[in-house]
């Protein structure tokens, strides 16, 4: 049996780095392989500006704010999704998506070109749904509509997730992005605590998802009434992920807070990377191997739970064509015997689908 079925990461996920002409663009992927994105992430590098992300399920005028918890916007800052990138509409200076002269960055995976591949009418309990998903790539976007009482609704991976983002499209006020992670576990929670992507809190205590077998190989089931997933009426969009050999890694570690840091191994190497700290207060910590391609990485990063611009600070850690080691005692990474998830997609995998190792950064 191959190591990978993915030998070029590109193929389901790319980053592409742009400047911002404050007009319509058409912005083109320069990956191995062509890329047509059902999720676009897009960050002001430049200026501190939202986090917007779009995709091909809600449409090119729907945005999401990683960072906040706002209802979705209705901003027209993509016109289309193309068959190798995609095209920006014209920004007002500050919007954050396509400023003049501004250096941006957007971050983009493959699902099924807008296309559904499963849908259901509200049954019961049971949320009306459409999926559009990638089995191969274990990912998929899910819509549905809240039913405000205990509830399932299918995700259409085909396996188990191990990365999930839920959240509520109609409501601002206090509507957080539902965070689940395999490695967020939490013994007074059925199925694990979870965590809140727009904010830097640990994980939560409590649970908001239906007791049991909750996140199986086929569905999701909420909790009823929940504002932030399940609430009557409410719409919703969930982004789901499991973990696919030599392409994509979901999991957990212990930091040592020295510099000879942790090193976790993924089976590629990352061209993407989040990193969250569990057990206590952190923000959600991202690096890519575009904007530094070569080590030490993790001195040009993120926080997807705030506004910030790029920040430029030593961070050291190390992308390794087998996973990633951490240099630096820092809280981001590697404090000392903090707990921390991670989620991690490919540049190329560790072994071919031809058996053949890949070269180190």
């Amino acid at each position: 049996m191959a190591y990978t079925a993915i030998d070029d990461g590109s193929k389901n996920f790319q980053t592409t780095l742009y400047t911002g002409n404050n007009d319509v663009q058409v912005v083109t992927n320069t990956g191995n392989s062509n890329l047509q994105p059902d999720l676009v992430w897009l960050k002001n590098r430049t200026d501190a500006r939202w986090h917007r992300l779009l995709d091909s399920s809600r449409g090119t005028a729907k945005n999401l704010y990683s960072n906040e918890d706002d209802a979705e916007g209705t901003e027209s800052s993509l016109t289309a999704f193309g068959s190798d990138g995609f095209t920006l509409a014209a920004d007002n200076g500050t919007d954050g998506w396509n400023e003049n002269s501004d250096a941006h960055v957007a971050w983009q995976w493959k699902a099924n070109g807008g296309t559904a591949t499963a849908t259901g009418a509200e049954s019961g309990n049971n949320p009306a749904y459409s999926v559009q998903a990638n089995q191969a790539a274990g990912f998929s976007i899910v819509t549905y509509t809240g039913t405000g009482a205990e509830g399932d609704v299918t995700h259409g991976l085909g396996g188990k997730p191990d990365w999930i983002l839920v959240k509520n499209r109609d409501e601002s006020s206090d509507s957080n992005w539902v965070e689940w992670h395999k490695s967020v576990v939490d013994a007074t929670a059925d199925n694990g605590g979870y965590l809140y992507l727009n904010t830097n809190a640990q994980d939560q205590a409590t649970s908001v998802f239906y007791e049991g077998d909750a996140i199986s190989s086929t569905v999701v089931a909420f909790k009823g009434g929940n504002q932030n997933t399940n609430k009557d009426t409410i719409k919703y969009v969930m982004y789901c992920w499991r973990s696919i050999k030599g392409y994509s890694k979901f999991g957990g570690y212990l930091g040592n807070g020295n510099a000879d840091g942790a090193f976790v191994y993924t089976g590629f190497k990352p061209a993407w990377l989040m990193i969250k700290m569990l057990s206590d207060d952190s923000n959600h910590w991202m690096i890519d191997s575009v904007r530094e391609p070569v080590n030490p990485a993790g001195n040009k990063f993120f926080y997807a739970d705030a506004s910030n611009a790029e920040v430029a600070s030593d961070k050291s850690l190390d992308l390794l064509s087998n996973g990633f080691k951490c240099r630096a005692a820092t809280g981001f990474h590697n404090d000392n015997g903090a707990r921390y998830a991670y989620m991690a997609f490919a540049e190329h995998p560790f072994v071919s689908s031809e058996g053949t190792p890949v070269t180190a950064r």
